[in-house]
């Protein structure tokens, strides 16, 4: 606990007691104890960290020799009711110890009594208020309690979760001396009963690793001794510590019966044999039974054989709705765990069926929008359902969830038709999260942990700017519009004929689609080597209420491509190419046509025109603009290519584009997202912050928007199947519970964000 305290910056006494081996015997590591106690009583503990307080559970001769190496701190036992008086105004000089029997945190849920009869017949009855009443005032917690089935834990993951939370701390501030960021300092789990009460407690340290920490917003283990979280440790096999002086204690304790232990007969029976009480109590089985005094055992065993059963026989059923480019990282993360048994429903058969020979899951054939009642029955077996499809589908689909209650979970943004939902959502009490890709889904998750952040110290949000894009690498954006799809164009070009509203310098900017759509790109000025552009999108002005930044007289989110992106696809618009009302002469029954045909009847010229006479037209109707022109002809649509038959012009597009503009073998993509933000200090000073997040995509693998969409997806999932998402209704991943653990994990997965301040005086 010593390295703990001094890894949050404070210098403490415990810092000279070592572990038990590094003595000769239990003498020098008790004198060590005494040292630290007596620099304890001098008034050598910080005062930042306030009076530390140590709680110990069991009544056994463990935690009775755990309380016997307190004793010999300059201690006082303490009640649990007045842990929390204590540990805010104890004396600095001694600490504080208390021994918690059942009767302290455990209450009958009905009416919050503890009745020690019942509890043993019936402990599902009853609830440990150990978290809420003990452990937020405890700062080592010396755990003695074997856990049995139906039995209340004293902590679980959430109470971990919630203990670690920032908060106020109980302590004054002290002038250069940062406060703990948590009271709950460390466990030492001597029961070593993994996934016991202790329930994040899942393995046994050893000699030569005796600590780790456990990460509780992460919900990870780590071996140093730094960053957020609670310093565990559980050796299973203490005595080896002290080798020789556990060897000659046993010895000694186990001598005088040995003669009569050697005089016995194993093949007759327990009663008839001449042992004192000593040793008769320690028989566990004889002749093949186990002794009454241990029967006892073959009941634990049983239970817990059927806990396990029950559990390898209760598998998270989980149904993926889509089979496009997101769904591989999204199934390959979750079947990590072999708990988990999911379900792909997809109209398309291609897709599926190489799924299901490269996944174990289960492919069912479903067309959202025409079997709802297929849908209904398949959700209806679901524990969660994780939507990947377009995102006009996804109100059917949280319909189907709320009817049978079963959490969902999307990429896609909240639209205003998921919106209308959310009553319904709360009274199903089921979770509906949206907004878990890379834009929407991380640029969210990075704002909100640099907003809570500055927050937490008093600073306010004076301006936020967002760009994300997903482009190829520069050695593959060799085209006109510097750009390369992985799936249908149609969202990528109609998002261009949407106007934007955004926020700057406290003035409400409206940017008009369509023709005007130039006007408001904007060329950027970082990462000058990719030579970007942007342009706003969508309504960023709501994010002053969504992130909780009223102050901020600047808000704007907005899209990344290479420069001459928008340039190029500003032709399309003045051709009137992305338009999506209907074209009759693309319909099935009517006759095939050239682009070349097309874009005659576009510019108003017979459709047997000659190509200069197209082109000359086709220039006039671009003002004269070169590049346009040319980007229109290294295209093909000046040319004899055969329209794709589609519903609209901009549906037609979108197919040849998917196809002229798709990703070749050994080509990879990226995704650039830049977080700019003024955050004023109480000082005064404002800090410009940039978070940075680039990926490219793997050669052969998944692709940066692949891994940077579906992994935060697959994350939340697991998160909401583990129980570490608690919070019901309709949301996004704008609260700590989400954000932080998904932010922490991506970093595993290869997708880092990089971080970087400038103060102005």
């Amino acid at each position: 606990m010593g390295l703990r305290l001094l890894a949050l910056g404070h210098h403490t006494p415990f810092m000279h007691i070592g572990m038990a081996h590094n003595y000769r015997n239990s003498g020098q590591a008790v004198q060590a104890v005494r040292d630290a106690g007596y620099e304890i009583s001098l008034g050598l503990m910080p005062k930042s960290i306030g009076p530390l307080t140590f709680v110990f559970t069991g009544t056994g001769n463990v935690s009775k020799g755990a309380q016997e190496i307190f004793n010999e701190l300059p201690c006082e036992y303490v009640e649990p009711h007045e842990l929390k008086e204590v540990s805010q105004n104890g004396d600095l000089r001694k600490v504080y110890g208390t021994v918690l029997s059942r009767h302290h945190h455990l209450v009958r849920k009905t009416d919050g009594v503890y009745d020690p009869v019942e509890y043993d017949k019936y402990p599902e009855r009853y609830i440990s208020r150990f978290n809420t009443d003990i452990a937020p005032y405890t700062t080592c917690l010396i755990n003695g309690i074997y856990w049995e089935q139906n039995t209340p834990r004293l902590l679980t993951r959430q109470d971990a979760q919630s203990l670690l939370a920032p908060g106020k701390s109980p302590v004054a501030g002290v002038e250069g001396c940062p406060a703990l960021p948590h009271k709950l300092v460390a466990i030492c789990d001597i029961s070593a009963d993994t996934g016991g009460s202790i329930e994040f407690m899942t393995e046994c340290t050893t000699i030569e690793r005796p600590f780790c920490m456990y990460d509780a917003d992460q919900h990870i283990i780590h071996d140093s001794v730094e960053g957020s979280g609670i310093l565990m440790c559980s050796i299973d096999n203490l005595p080896a510590q002290l080798p020789i002086e556990s060897t000659e204690y046993f010895g000694d304790m186990l001598y005088p019966y040995v003669e009569e232990m050697i005089l016995s007969d194993a093949t007759q029976p327990l009663e008839s044999q001449n042992f004192s009480p000593v040793v008769r109590d320690a028989v566990i089985a004889s002749n093949g039974m186990l002794s009454n005094k241990y029967k006892y055992i073959q009941k634990l065993r049983e239970n817990r054989e059927h806990a396990q059963s029950l559990s390898m026989g209760t598998k998270k059923k989980v149904l993926v709705l889509g089979s496009g480019y997101v769904s591989e990282p999204v199934l390959e993360y979750l079947l990590r765990d072999d708990s988990i048994e999911i379900t792909v429903g997809s109209d398309m058969k291609n897709q599926i069926e190489q799924l299901g020979k490269k996944y174990n899951i289960n492919p069912v054939s479903l067309h959202v929008g025409k079997q709802e009642e297929k849908l209904s029955s398949l959700v209806a077996t679901q524990d969660l359902v994780i939507s990947l499809l377009p995102y006009v589908l996804h109100p059917l689909v949280a319909k189907a969830c709320i009817a049978s209650k079963v959490n969902m979970i999307t990429a896609s943004y909240i639209t205003p038709a998921i919106k209308e939902l959310e009553k319904s959502v709360e009274d199903a009490g089921i979770t509906v999260i949206g907004e878990l890709g890379l834009d929407p889904g991380l640029d969210h998750m990075l704002a909100m942990e640099t907003i809570d952040k500055a927050k937490e110290v008093g600073a306010t949000i004076e301006s936020y700017v967002s760009y994300c894009g997903g482009l190829p690498a520069p050695e593959c954006s060799d085209n006109p519009l510097r750009y390369k799809f992985s799936w249908s164009p149609v969202g990528v070009l109609m998002n261009i004929m949407q106007p934007a509203t955004y926020l700057l310098n406290g003035k409400v900017v409206n940017a008009v689609g369509g023709v005007s759509f130039l006007d408001s790109v904007t060329p950027m000025d970082y990462f000058p080597g990719l030579n970007l552009e942007g342009y706003p999108n969508r309504d960023s002005t709501k994010y002053a209420e969504i992130y909780g930044i009223p102050s901020a007289h600047t808000l704007l989110r907005g899209t990344l491509r290479y420069k001459g992106y928008a340039k190029a696809l500003g032709g399309f618009v003045k051709l009137g190419l992305i338009n999506r009302d209907a074209f009759p002469a693309l319909q099935p029954d009517a006759n095939p046509l050239t682009w070349k045909e097309l874009l005659c009847d576009l510019v108003g010229i017979s459709s047997s025109s000659k190509c200069d006479v197209l082109k000359e037209a086709v220039f006039k109707k671009l003002g004269g603009d070169t590049t346009q022109l040319e980007a229109l002809e290294w295209l093909g649509l000046l040319g004899d290519e055969q329209v794709p038959q589609a519903e609209s012009l901009v549906d037609a597009l979108s197919k040849h584009l998917a196809v002229k503009l798709s990703y070749g073998p050994g080509e990879k993509d990226m995704i650039v997202m830049r977080d700019s933000f003024g955050i004023r200090h109480p000082s005064g000073h404002l800090e410009n912050k940039t978070i940075d997040l680039v990926v490219y995509g793997d050669v052969n693998g998944f692709s940066a928007m692949a891994k940077t969409v579906g992994l935060p997806t697959a994350m939340a999932a697991k998160m909401l199947l583990d129980g570490e998402i608690q919070a019901k209704g309709l949301m996004g991943p704008f609260s700590k519970e989400i954000y932080g653990p998904i932010l922490e994990r991506i970093k595993a997965e290869g997708i880092m964000y990089t971080t970087q301040s400038t103060i102005k005086l």
